[in-house]
């Protein structure tokens, strides 16, 4: 599975002992974040957003920069549109994934592929603040004075093959993802910024029809 796939799967991951981030520090009652998290993430119906994605190679100096349209829609539908540099579209409802790349267009039981499972359940946990639920993962919380950082470290080892770390950058105002982070095992990394983000706004389901 290519690299771009899974930087556009994540509406939404080294050691217990790992320095905090700058600008942040650690949280220290859990307990009450993830309950106000989960509480906060539930009165989230929908999202719409622009987004700005940075992409670091290691063999490249410069940046790989696109930019794309982003639509989420409880339960489990996720919809992620690159316009610039090129097109990509990429459509998640429930187990079923839905990839077009210009004219190749592929279809994917996420339920016949553990991997696609585990990625799956990925987008969404971060989207629905369910991430704390996901065994696959070892997850760190931070805060800084106007955001939540969220880290999720790979624990099982087909995930930890392909990521570091997850870094989920949520606005304390009201949860919502305002930047994803996705440190790869290989070296290279994605940062994927939401931009104009519209909260529960009426999204019809043939959005998320392919």
């Amino acid at each position: 599975m290519n690299r771009l796939f899974f930087a556009g799967l994540l509406l939404l991951l080294c050691s217990a002992a790992k320095a905090q981030p700058a600008g942040y520090v650690r949280v220290k009652d859990i307990a009450t974040f993830k309950n106000q998290f989960a509480a906060a993430s539930q009165k989230i119906s929908s999202i719409k957003a622009d987004f700005e994605q940075e992409k670091n190679l290691s063999m490249l100096s410069d940046k790989i920069i696109s930019k794309g349209k982003f639509w989420f829609k409880k339960e489990n539908k996720v919809r992620m549109e690159y316009a610039q540099p090129f097109q990509y579209l990429m459509i998640l409802n429930n187990n079923n994934i839905y990839i077009k790349d210009g004219q190749k267009e592929n279809k994917i039981s996420a339920g016949s592929n553990k991997l696609f499972q585990q990625v799956n359940k990925i987008v969404v946990d971060c989207v629905r603040g369910t991430a704390f639920s996901n065994t696959d993962f070892k997850v760190n919380v931070f805060e800084s004075k106007t955001a939540y950082l969220i880290e999720l470290v790979p624990a099982v080892k087909n995930l930890q093959q392909i990521f570091k770390t997850i870094n989920v950058i949520t606005d304390k105002n009201d949860y919502s993802v305002n930047t994803i982070v996705l440190n790869e095992a290989s070296g290279d990394n994605t940062t994927i910024h939401f931009i104009t983000k519209e909260i529960n706004t009426n999204l019809p389901d043939a959005l998320f029809a392919h």
